[in-house]
């Protein structure tokens, strides 16, 4: 097992694409798209094509780069495929490996979100199969109830629509069978979900952020709608509304972290409200600074906007080692306590002597925090500043991000005045909940904000037992 002192503290869970093609490489789309979303994980990854007749997968433990070689590429014929990049929230991160499927082999499925809770799948599937499937995720769950279905002789449209309600959490999936690739979303829509078109009406796909789509060409079309079926087969692109009930939820914290920086949601640019996020923190409250520092790579964007916003210098004073990826790593103990020196190397010309204002994207348990503030003071800076560009995450999120326990999160436990003597800033400022809001451009009421303020929009279950709702 990977330690959890080198864990990140916030991680997606996964990333989801499909394509339909008229071509016969569907496999190659689908890997240059999981490149562009190895960001939403890091720890496996799969593909399962198509082409009419069988569904092939190539799947394992690792980066984009070595599970899907041009051997296995190679094994991989069909114009369909699905393909997914995986960060776990249930489980050992070396198995559960998706896209999912059984011997049957008549669907595969791959999920991006999380189901808080499974009692219903499972309670349906040993009702109908005998199988309690203990050792299943939610993800494996949902693929053999849709097969269950299908096995009955259903449509796979049929199948996924009799299964609908007992999908009870976040989803975004892809679904593949030998003859068509279908996208799904929950009712809430919590997980992004994105559909294009293909240079010369070659087909369609269907993607966890803008960015999947521009790896290969394809002209962004809409977004996937809150409880939404999507089928794409030889006629064309079908749509199906599902949930007659429907709430839209985007988690901000796609916003905040997770999407891509040239990745578009709700139709506007995730950079350009970065940028904003940190003009609106500069806004909040004024600091005599020299320098504004990002901690790469997710806080450039507010970095520089709090540094066009208050006319303080900005500078990398800190370079991200490109080169170390958690899946492989597992050090020995006296290396556990040097994961932030792997990963961040102090420029100690450009911190010596400064004040400097060190910008994060979040701040989680304030372990991490601490440690970074002890590197810049160590690499000669006068004043250390830590500012976080979203405000203070005080509740776990469910629905398919991995966050630690509510006693894990520093700001669920501690004031902020607490929390600046623990990581041993001189300033400790957060971007207050309402400058979030603002700096999106979107009404509050379009988001899931549950992080920041316990609201949660899909039912948690058990897990509410162990929520204090007053921090």
């Amino acid at each position: 097992m990977i330690s959890q002192d080198f864990t990140p503290e916030l991680s997606e869970k996964c990333a989801v694409f499909g394509v339909y093609t008229k071509t016969h490489y569907a496999a190659r789309l689908v890997c240059t798209a999981l490149w562009a979303l190895q960001h939403r994980g890091q720890e496996a990854t799969g593909i399962s094509t198509a082409d009419g007749e069988t569904i092939r997968t190539n799947k394992g433990p690792g980066l984009v780069a070595s599970v899907h070689t041009e051997e296995a590429l190679n094994k991989l014929p069909g114009h369909m495929a699905i393909g997914h990049n995986r960060y776990s929230t249930f489980g050992s991160p070396f198995s559960h490996f998706q896209p999912c499927y059984t011997e049957h082999n008549l669907v595969a499925v791959a999920h991006n979100g999380n189901l808080p809770t499974v009692d219903k799948l499972r309670e349906f599937l040993i009702k109908n199969t005998g199988k309690g499937l203990d050792h299943h995720n939610d993800s494996e769950l949902i693929q053999e109830v849709i097969e269950f279905y299908m096995l009955k002789e259903m449509s796979v449209e049929e199948a996924i629509e009799k299964s609908f309600p007992l999908f009870t959490g976040a989803f975004s999936l892809v679904i593949l069978t030998k003859n068509k690739v279908i996208g799904l979303r929950d009712a809430h829509g919590i997980r992004p979900f994105s559909i294009g078109k293909l240079n010369n009406d070659e087909g369609y796909a269907i993607s966890s952020e803008t960015c999947g789509l521009d790896s290969i060409n394809a002209e962004f079309v809409r977004d996937v709608k809150p409880g939404e079926m999507i089928v794409i087969d030889d006629n064309g692109l079908h749509s199906y509304q599902i949930a007659k009930k429907t709430v839209e939820k985007l988690d901000i914290f796609e916003f905040v972290y997770f999407s891509r920086p040239d990745s578009f949601l709700y139709g506007k640019s995730i950079n350009e409200i970065r940028r904003e996020m940190g003009r609106q923190l500069a806004r909040e409250k004024k600091i005599d600074a020299d320098i504004v520092v990002p901690v790469p790579n997710s806080a450039i964007p507010a970095s520089l906007g709090y540094a066009e916003e208050s006319g303080i210098k900005f500078d990398h004073g800190l370079l991200k080692n490109s080169y170390i990826h958690r899946t492989f790593i597992n050090p020995v103990h006296v290396m556990r306590e040097k994961d932030v020196k792997l990963k961040l190397i102090p420029m100690k010309e450009i911190l010596k002597g400064k004040r400097v204002i060190v910008i994060d994207d979040s701040i989680v348990r304030g372990t991490t925090s601490k440690k970074l503030v002890h590197m810049v003071r160590n690499a000669g800076a006068k004043e250390v500043h830590l500012l976080s560009a979203s405000p203070e995450v005080k509740y776990p999120d469910f629905y398919g991000i991995a966050t630690p326990t509510q006693q894990e999160l520093i700001a669920a436990q501690m004031s902020v005045e607490e929390i600046r003597n623990f990581v041993g800033a001189d300033t400790l400022q957060y971007l207050s909940y309402e400058g979030l809001i603002k700096a999106t451009g979107i009404p509050e009421e379009k988001f899931c904000t549950s992080c920041f303020t316990g609201k949660y929009p899909i039912d948690i279950g058990e897990h509410a037992k162990n929520i204090n709702f007053k921090v």
